[in-house]
């Protein structure tokens, strides 16, 4: 796959976000590529602790390549599939900038794993995973659950998300 390819947001219907990714793959044969960045947490059930694989981004799905006419009429057909991120009809290519934050997904490493634990307010860096080096403001920390409500700056506007604390360390 090109590096220099653009880069797409898909809508899809929230918790359909693997079915929608089998489809494209099988109508597409893997070209756009199809990828959905996901988070290991810890949950608590029955008073044991058990590692949970999650979207990071519950409802959207990333697509990787040229999107050229047929293949955006193609999407459009996708059971599941809601609508691509656009203006006046025309796709949004995600920014480069933007995208350099997934950078570790290309070595297929596509999973943010848990951290330590601090405070609400601090300002941290992510340091594993698809989001790596990007910064943000933890907003709310859930000691018993080990996770993190942090504020980020993404696709054009703030974005809060729920890290698991071992991925994030304070900012420089």
């Amino acid at each position: 796959m090109d590096k220099d390819s653009a880069w797409y947001a898909v809508f899809v219907k929230t918790g359909e976000e693997n079915r929608v990714k089998e489809r494209l793959d099988y109508r597409f044969g893997g070209n756009p590529a199809v990828m959905i960045p996901k988070k290991i947490i810890k949950e608590r059930k029955d008073g044991k602790w058990y590692k949970r694989v999650r979207n990071l981004f519950p409802g959207y799905i990333f697509i990787h390549g040229v999107l050229d006419e047929h293949n955006y009429k193609e999407l459009l057909h996708v059971p599941g599939l809601y609508k691509l991120l656009c203006t006046d009809r025309e796709p949004v290519q995600i920014p480069k900038r933007e995208i350099e934050v997934f950078s570790h997904l290309f070595d297929n490493e596509d999973t943010i794993r848990e951290s330590d634990i601090y405070m609400e307010g601090d300002k941290i860096t992510i340091i594993s995973g698809p989001l790596t080096s990007l910064q943000g403001r933890i907003l709310k920390v859930n000691r018993r659950k080990g996770r993190a409500r942090v504020l980020l700056d993404f696709l054009g506007e703030e974005r809060i998300i729920d890290l698991g604390v071992n991925i994030i360390e304070p900012a420089k």
